[in-house]
């Protein structure tokens, strides 16, 4: 069977024949199609994430789309996402040409999404739209502040912050087309992070007391910008550290201003919620309210798409299986 193996820590996939996984009671087998690339998959194969990668070698991969080939519950020839269930991390993951999911972990999809939207709803998707929905509880009268917009992950918060009905939506970011783009989805203004004073922009941009609602996949000195911005008693979810590993944040700007700093991941949240989430996700692309920038590798070049990855492409990468 194709697929993508890992063969050392901090080395590139490459295309290979691998091991195709056994029928299990309980599980749907599912044929891959579209393979999203994630900075988590970089991370353990790079041996750097606290989770630690599968057993060497293995096939990398977090989540896919494909089609039920056979299930108990699942008709053949259903159209699923498919993710968790321990695909990368504790197993073998989805850059094969066939894996085995726990059936109740494959969502159905509709009709009117393509492959690689589909998936670009999952894990960067719900990284991007729950903190904004569920963590924060943003509505009509927030303004949001959303760092890192130019990425899928910051791009899902603007237009999750829009769909809340949230009164302003501020993107932040280094790439102009990705700015660009966040405005098309939908935000007021756009600032760039390269900006001499940037606490001074952010609070130009947002406008009124300053942000209610900060989305932070950054760290480093644009959440210190940011938190100068942000009104009294603002919710902060913070959900990366794209920017660094460790911020200098004086005690009086969460003090002073009430502020609630708070952690996101997508790892601890209720299943329930992360179902009900994507399918919001994915119906709303399926309408075409929500989009994503998508550029997909054939599983041959995955070596090429996995260090633009690692490197930062600003759209959503995808290898077709």
């Amino acid at each position: 069977m194709r697929g993508a193996l890992v063969k050392e820590l901090g080395r590139l996939p490459e295309p290979a024949e691998v091991d195709a996984p056994a029928p299990e009671p309980g599980r749907a087998l599912v044929e891959i199609r579209a393979v999203p690339l994630n900075p988590i998959d970089i991370a353990l194969a790079a041996g750097r994430h606290y989770l630690g990668p599968p057993p060497i070698p293995y096939v990398p991969g977090s989540e896919g789309v494909g089609v039920v080939l056979e299930g108990e519950a699942l008709v053949a020839g259903t159209r699923v996402y498919v993710s968790d269930d321990g695909l990368g991390r504790e197993r073998d993951g989805t850059l094969r040409e066939r894996v085995t999911v726990i059936e109740e972990e494959a969502i159905p999809l509709p009709a009117g999404v393509s492959d690689e939207i589909a998936g670009a709803c999952g894990i960067a998707g719900l990284a991007g739209w729950l903190p904004v929905v569920w963590r924060a509880k943003t509505g009509p009268g927030d303004r949001v502040l959303v760092l890192g917009a130019t990425g899928t992950v910051g791009l899902a918060a603007v237009q999750a912050a829009c769909i809340a009905g949230a009164d302003r939506v501020v993107a932040a970011g280094r790439r102009p087309e990705g700015l660009e783009r966040a405005a098309e989805a939908g935000a007021d203004a756009v600032v760039r992070l390269d900006e001499a004073d940037l606490g001074s922009a952010f609070r130009e941009a947002v406008g009124g007391d300053g942000a209610t609602v900060v989305i932070d996949p950054l760290w480093g000195e644009p959440l210190v910008a940011a938190l100068e911005a942000a009104a009294p008693g603002a919710r902060v979810i913070q959900i990366g550290q794209s920017a660094g590993a460790t911020a200098t944040i004086p005690s009086a700007l969460v003090r002073g201003k009430q502020v609630e700093l708070v952690g996101y991941s997508n790892f601890v949240v209720p299943d329930d919620v992360r179902r009900e989430a994507y399918r919001r996700l994915v119906e709303g692309a399926a309408a075409g309210r929500i989009t994503f920038p998508v550029e997909t590798y054939p599983l041959e070049r995955v070596a090429e798409a996995w260090q633009r990855q690692a490197e930062g492409a600003g759209v959503k990468l995808v290898v077709r299986v």
